[in-house]
C-alpha cells in the first residue's frame, strides 16, 4: 500500500481535477446537447464544437461552481425527452397554423411564471426548454423571486395565459423529477397536488 507521504507531489491535484471533471460531466453533456439543439444540427462537427464550447464555459471562465444534486432518474429523463420532442412537433404545427390563419392575428402576451424550486440550474433548464418550444421565448428572469418572463403567441384569454403558465411549470416538474434533489422532488409534488399556481399581477400584457 502506497504511503500518502511518498506519493508523487502532483498526485493529489490530479485526483482532485479528475473528481471535478467527473462531477461536471452531466453538466458538460447537457451543454453539448443544448449547443446541438440550438443550432439544429446533430453532426460530429456540431458535437465537437459544442464540446469545445462546454470546456471553455466550465474551465476557462471563472463562473460559480454548479452544484449538481447527484441524483439522476433515467425513467423520468426519458419521459422528459419524449414529451419535449412531442411538444416541439406540436408547437411547430400550432405556430404554422396561426401564421397561415389570415382571418385573425394570433394573440400575444408577456407572462410571468413563478417557479417552485430555488435552484439556478433548474431555472436555467426550464427557461431553455420553454424557449426551444415554438410559440414561447424567455425575455427576462427574476432570480431573487424565481420568476421567468416569457413572450408567447396564441393567447386570447386569461385561461390561455394560465395554460401557458401551467405548461412552463410542467417542464419544471419534469426536469426536477429527472435530475433534481429529493427535496426539490417533494416540493414540486406538493405544488402539483395542491395546484397553487396563481396569476401574478401584471404578469400578462
Amino acid at each position: 500500500m502506497t504511503d500518502p507521504v511518498d506519493a508523487p507531489p502532483g498526485a493529489a491535484p490530479k485526483r482532485t481535477l479528475a473528481r471535478q471533471l467527473w462531477r461536471q460531466l452531466p453538466f458538460t453533456v447537457w451543454l453539448v446537447a443544448l449547443w446541438m439543439l440550438l443550432w439544429g444540427q446533430f453532426t460530429w462537427t456540431a458535437f465537437l464544437v459544442g464540446l469545445v464550447a462546454a470546456v471553455i464555459v466550465t474551465r476557462v471562465f471563472r463562473l460559480p461552481p454548479v452544484e449538481l444534486s447527484g441524483r439522476v432518474n433515467a425513467w423520468f429523463g426519458a419521459i422528459f425527452v419524449l414529451e419535449f420532442l412531442i411538444a416541439l412537433v406540436r408547437g411547430s404545427l400550432t405556430v404554422a397554423a396561426q401564421v397561415l390563419d389570415f382571418r385573425r392575428q394570433p394573440g400575444t402576451a408577456v407572462i410571468a411564471v413563478p417557479l417552485v424550486t430555488d435552484d439556478d440550474l433548474i431555472m436555467t433548464h426550464t427557461a431553455v426548454t420553454a424557449s426551444l418550444i415554438p410559440g414561447s421565448l424567455i425575455v427576462d428572469t427574476d432570480r431573487d423571486r424565481r420568476i421567468l418572463y416569457l413572450h408567447v403567441i396564441g393567447v386570447r384569454s386569461a385561461a390561455q395565459v394560465e395554460a401557458q403558465r401551467a405548461s412552463v411549470r410542467h417542464w419544471e416538474r419534469r426536469i426536477v423529477m429527472a435530475v433534481g434533489s429529493r427535496a426539490q422532488v417533494e416540493a414540486v409534488k406538493a405544488d402539483a397536488s395542491t395546484d397553487r399556481a396563481q396569476p401574478i399581477r401584471g404578469g400578462a400584457a
